[in-house]
């Protein structure tokens, strides 16, 4: 074991992740989280990974780049996605999750592992020793002054919005059907259909309905992936129609007729009881959204058990700030992961925590610091957070467009799984040439399947 310590600050995905990364390799971590002692806008229990927002960590395919960049993490032991595979639940082509059952088993191995410090207070001042900071879009206060002194105060930042989830039993199966897009994945969505009369009043009373006020000096601006519907309708009635309502590939089961528009809810626990509405974040009221909401054929009598709920998201400077390897460039053993960096997405979150933790480690043990091709999905998205030439930045997905592009003149799909395939082979050759555990995959379903 090496003598050395490794802070991280935040034990969400990328906290997490990073202080499991950190520890597998031999070195002592400290692990802070303020949770329970102080509780975010957002989160409601103590457990690290918490899902605040929606129980997906999107596309599995390999066809997509973030189900290449799932891949990657697999290769490299990461215990998210190992954790994620565990427990998850039916969503077509996505890999979601029991969000329950995915936080206690990260929390339960993490604790378990024998190399893992768990501190459970706030951090209020940047420690001295190495450290990877992972504390997320909803830094506290007092941390986030302590990165200030270091970082400056030049932060951006955007809004991110949380979807409702409704009691399974309290939706109209007599209206509403089970489906995917396609026929893709089984039938493990719930549809609600609107023909154009019920869409256009949908659409009316959301643009109407009463919405919860940003704070005067907080100018709102919104993450694409991550939009409330209220902002997307207001750039035209149909835009809903063509965007998170769009009923493309799909037909009802009892009329084999398409419908204008549709809500789809996604199952959100393991159990089936809690559903997830697919892209309907917002930021009404609570009194609103029971109101307008169950305006939705097979809503009427919904049970909300978690309502929407708008809260602040903060993201440094990346390239101004940060090296590709995520180290600052102020400061050799501090580096930055997760959300709070730039990157978008659970998994985008944990690959982030993944990379700062393994260059973590290695600075400590005297090994080089390595950074991944940009020919991969983990290497394309951090080239693009740390171009230092980047203006206007804002925060990415994992895509295919931030990969180069191929040589061969593939088009659409065979595109895809060319790309897809040429990321695997780099990045198997990554770790191979710099020496990183291939054993590391194995290890990390080893530790979930553990009895508790």
């Amino acid at each position: 074991m090496n003598q050395a310590l490794i802070n991280v600050i935040g034990a969400g995905l990328a906290g997490s992740e990073a202080a499991w990364q950190i520890a597998r390799r031999g070195v002592r971590v400290r692990l802070h989280e303020m949770r329970p002692v102080r509780m975010t806008e957002a989160h409601q229990t103590g457990m690290f990974g918490e899902l605040v927002c929606s129980n997906s960590l999107r596309n599995d395919s390999m066809e997509t780049a973030v189900g290449v960049l799932k891949e990657e993490m697999r290769r490299l032991g990461s215990l998210i996605i190992a954790t994620a595979d565990s427990v998850r639940v039916p969503a077509g082509s996505a890999l979601a999750v029991d969000r329950e059952e995915f936080a206690r088993i990260l929390t339960e191995t993490l604790a378990a592992h024998p190399l893992v410090e768990i501190v459970r207070a706030e951090a209020t001042a940047m420690p001295a020793e190495p450290t990877i900071v992972a504390t997320g879009p909803l830094t506290s206060p007092a941390f986030g002054a302590a990165l200030n002194q270091i970082v400056g105060e030049r932060n951006l930042y955007f809004y991110d919005a949380i979807a409702p989830i409704v009691a399974a039993a309290s939706i109209d199966m007599n209206v509403a059907f089970m489906a995917s897009r396609w026929g893709k994945g089984g039938e493990d969505y719930i549809n609600c259909p609107l023909d154009e009369a019920r869409y256009t009043a949908f659409v009316a009373a959301l643009m109407a309905a009463e919405k919860v006020a940003a704070h005067s000096f907080e100018k709102q601006i919104y993450f694409e992936g991550c939009m409330p519907i209220e902002e997307i309708a207001r750039r035209g009635p149909m835009t809903l129609a063509f965007g998170p309502m769009r009923p493309v590939g799909l037909a009802h089961p009892r009329t084999g007729e398409r419908p204008f528009a549709v809500v789809q809810l996604r199952q959100d626990d393991g159990a089936g009881r809690l559903f997830n509405m697919v892209g309907f974040q917002t930021k009404m009221t609570y009194p609103e959204q029971r109101r307008v909401l169950r305006m939705i054929p097979g809503l009427e009598r919904a049970e909300f058990v978690r309502l929407g709920s708008l809260h602040r998201n903060t993201f440094i400077d990346a390239p101004r700030l940060l090296r590709p390897t995520l180290q600052f460039r102020g400061r050799d053993d501090l580096f930055l992961a997760g959300q709070m960096i730039g990157v978008e997405g659970y998994v985008e979150s944990a690959a982030a925590g993944m990379l700062a933790a393994i260059n973590a480690a290695r600075m400590v043990t005297g090994a080089e610091l390595v950074v991944p091709p940009p020919e991969t999905a983990l290497g394309s998205l951090v080239a693009y957070v740390t171009d230092a030439g980047r203006r206007d930045f804002q925060p990415m997905n994992a895509n295919y467009g931030l990969m180069p592009d191929l040589k061969s003149r593939a088009r659409g799909r065979e595109k895809k799984i060319e790309m897809g395939a040429r990321a695997i082979a780099a990045f198997d050759h990554w770790i191979v040439r710099n020496g990183l555990d291939t054993s590391a995959s194995a290890n990390a379903a080893a530790a979930v399947d553990a009895p508790a």
